[in-house]
């Protein structure tokens, strides 16, 4: 990890700036894919996943005998802390529960919005190295709360070309019927367009590699809504010197464990204590089976020295971290005054895994700066706002003026005469 030692403001883009892989192949190779997908459908899909993984499943659609399979193969310790974990889960996205809007805006001039659930939601569960059934419960879960009636899930299988059965078992538990074994940008390609056995989605929730996250990009632009831009995970922690270092430490290595394109910003006001956190880090480092993605994610994070709190807080901002870790004795002082993170850990004992699986937190955020202008996945990601209005026979009469004359201001004279026929009683009158 590189230390900035009160870095000059001027620095500060360089230094927040993330690690940006070229993605000219992988930009060229998901069009591809996205374009076969939509005109073949579910042969494309076939033809994908033997070129890709190699092998493609007899059916994409997860059997009952898989779900039930999936069941078996999970440890009643694994479902006891799943159902922990989802009950809190569950109770966080229930609070948001949105009530209807109702107002009088003078007499006979009525406005009310009311949420309604997003229709078809389509829901991407990462494979690979680590399957996330955690994400499941994230994204499934409020999807359920919000009453989508419609819940798609795609997701990789393993080399056996068997979904994990956490996956699985988590997927059934919260509700999900309809889970595919697609990975890819194939999987978003086949949510955003349907195919013969994949039903069309309105709107695309979950994280993914590069090629996830770009053909998710591509497909918003017309053809399905998706939850928020994306990138590689990230954390900022900051301590003061009460801090204990092996806590920083500890969070700075389990956002670095994630990939190698992972990213960590340890902010504090000393060289003493920065000095020691490198030194705890690497001592930790060495004892992670995932050391060796660990540390490629390390080359790229860094610490930084910033003796006044107030430039902490600016700073923090200013790079708007997925992940905040508040390792400070005064934690909410400091926390009070952020307005650019996904999710805010407050105190020493508030790790970042907490809201990763258990506190119930949404777990899936903006990186990549984005937490500046998008909120994290709620329960309002799966709903939608409609306004109405009513207005009587006299709220019109009491807004006509208003209306009329911005109507003429603007060139629009329909717009006044849809006022003025009606005042006038019809075009009989």
């Amino acid at each position: 990890m590189k230390t900035y030692i009160n870095p000059n403001r001027a620095d500060w883009a360089q230094i927040a700036s993330r690690r940006i892989s070229s993605d000219d192949a992988v930009e060229s190779r998901v069009l591809q894919i996205l374009a076969e997908v939509k005109s073949k459908g579910d042969v494309a899909l076939r033809r994908l996943a033997l070129q890709i993984d190699g092998f493609a499943p007899e059916q994409f659609e997860v059997s009952e005998a898989e779900f039930a399979e999936a069941e078996n193969c999970v440890t009643e310790a694994m479902k006891q802390a799943i159902a922990q974990a989802a009950d809190n889960i569950r109770k966080f996205h229930s609070a948001q529960k949105f009530e209807p809007i109702e107002v009088e805006n003078g007499a006979g001039v009525k406005c009310i919005q009311r949420a309604v659930p997003i229709q078809r939601v389509g829901l991407y569960i990462p494979g690979g190295s680590a399957p996330l059934f955690s994400t499941v419960l994230m994204l499934a879960i409020p999807a359920v709360v919000a009453g989508c009636p419609h819940i798609v899930m795609c997701t990789p299988t393993g080399k056996t070309g068997k979904v994990a059965p956490e996956v699985l078992y988590a997927a059934r538990m919260c509700g999900v019927q309809m889970v595919y074994k697609i990975g890819g940008a194939q999987a978003v390609a086949a949510m955003a367009y349907g195919t013969e056995s994949v039903l069309k989605v309105d709107k695309i929730f979950g994280p993914g590699n590069r090629y996830v996250t770009k053909a998710k990009q591509h497909v918003s632009v017309s053809d399905v809504a998706i939850d928020m831009p994306a990138g590689p995970s990230e954390v900022l922690v900051v301590a003061d010197e009460s801090a204990e270092v092996s806590f920083a430490a500890a969070d700075i290595l389990s956002q670095a464990e994630h990939g190698p394109d992972s990213q960590a910003i340890l902010v504090c006001s000393t060289t003493d204590f920065a000095e020691r956190a490198e030194a705890e880090v690497q001592r930790q480092l060495a004892l992670l089976p995932r050391a060796a993605i660990a540390s490629q994610a390390l080359d790229n994070s860094r610490i930084v020295v910033l003796e006044s709190r107030d430039e902490q807080i600016e700073f923090i901002n200013y790079y708007a971290p997925e992940h905040l870790i508040i390792l400070c004795a005064d934690a909410w002082s400091v926390a009070n005054r952020i307005t650019a993170s996904g999710s805010v850990f407050v105190g020493a004992y508030s790790p970042e895994s907490a809201g990763d699986y258990a506190s119930g937190t949404n777990h899936t955020l903006p990186t990549s700066g984005w937490a500046k202008a998008y909120s994290g996945v709620n329960l309002d990601s799966y709903m939608r706002k409609i306004t109405y209005q009513e207005l009587t026979r006299e709220g019109l009469s009491a807004l006509a003026t208003t209306i009329v004359t911005m109507a003429e201001g603007e060139g629009l004279d329909a717009h006044a005469a849809a006022v003025k026929v009606r005042l006038k009683g019809g075009q009989n009158d």
